[in-house]
């Protein structure tokens, strides 16, 4: 691997993330469901998951599927609705673009943007989000190397946005136990060579619901600087990814059981935002 475009010094970079920093001293869980579904499902799931501490809401509004067949995300008809819920719950959101023309569309409903795993690669996509003055949440690719996602995010701060927060989502591997392999080497490794703050998706690593939580605390202890994970009310009736979304329930015993992992680290959760919305 050539190792000598990479930063040699621990990670230093503080995002700024709807009066949270991610990549300081304090730990941050990003919480929602992977689709925005309707208005009922994502205020039940944004109450639900801020009563149990989470920072910051995710949620998709467009959906790259693997089958065009499946739920693509209700796209600019849910704009109005998810501001309103923000608003009402004073919680800011992270949500994916896929295609660069979103970017103008969307960009006072969020307030970071997420390059998914598989647009890694989409340099223009990235060129563009480093025009941009909000965060970017750049999730590595599902066959990426260590070096292939730390070049990807040079994209954007190259083009003048330095506030770039990498995140860790698990690799294809020859394993077939899970739907991904997390890759806690390149939490530690991205944190120790690149200035960069540095979260895991545990949702989307394992796959499974009842894993989700022993991954979340693994990359806590490792030292990653947040979690991102997957809520749903009713995990069944989710039109994406129901099988490794957590239930509220599931959720807050996973954010107390965290605490105390956070507390043995030395690393505490965020208890107050700096400003609401």
């Amino acid at each position: 691997m050539e190792t000598q475009t990479m930063q040699t010094s621990p990670s230093t970079q503080i995002v700024n993330v709807g009066g949270y920093q991610i990549g300081g001293s304090q730990f941050t869980v990003i919480a929602g469901p992977c689709s925005i579904e309707s208005y009922d499902q994502f205020l039940e799931t944004a109450k639900g998951v801020k009563a149990s501490g989470a920072h910051l809401l995710r949620g998709g509004i467009w959906k790259m599927r693997t089958s065009s067949k499946a739920f693509q995300g209700l796209g600019n008809s849910s704009f109005d609705f998810i501001k309103a819920v923000c608003k009402e719950t004073g919680m800011s959101l992270v949500s994916e673009v896929t295609d660069a023309r979103q970017i103008e569309e969307v960009y006072d409903v969020v307030e970071c943007f997420q390059v998914g795993s598989r647009n890694m690669h989409n340099y223009s996509l990235l060129k563009e989000l480093g025009m941009q003055k909000k965060p970017v949440m750049l999730k590595r690719g599902f066959a990426a190397l260590i070096e292939e996602w730390v070049k990807a995010a040079e994209y954007i701060t190259n083009g003048g946005n330095p506030n770039v927060i990498l995140c860790e989502r698990g690799i294809r591997t020859f394993e077939t136990a899970t739907r991904n392999t997390l890759d806690l080497n390149a939490v530690v490794y991205a944190k120790k060579n690149t200035n960069l703050p540095v979260i895991v998706d545990p949702s989307h690593a394992v796959g499974i619901r009842a894993l989700v939580p022993s991954l979340a605390y693994a990359a806590a202890a490792a030292g990653a600087d947040g979690v991102i994970v997957e809520v749903h009310p009713r995990p069944a009736e989710a039109l994406s990814d129901g099988m490794q979304a957590l239930t509220l329930e599931d959720f807050s015993t996973m954010m107390k059981r965290l605490e105390k992992i956070l507390d043995a680290v030395e690393r505490p959760l965020h208890k107050e935002i700096a400003n609401v919305r």
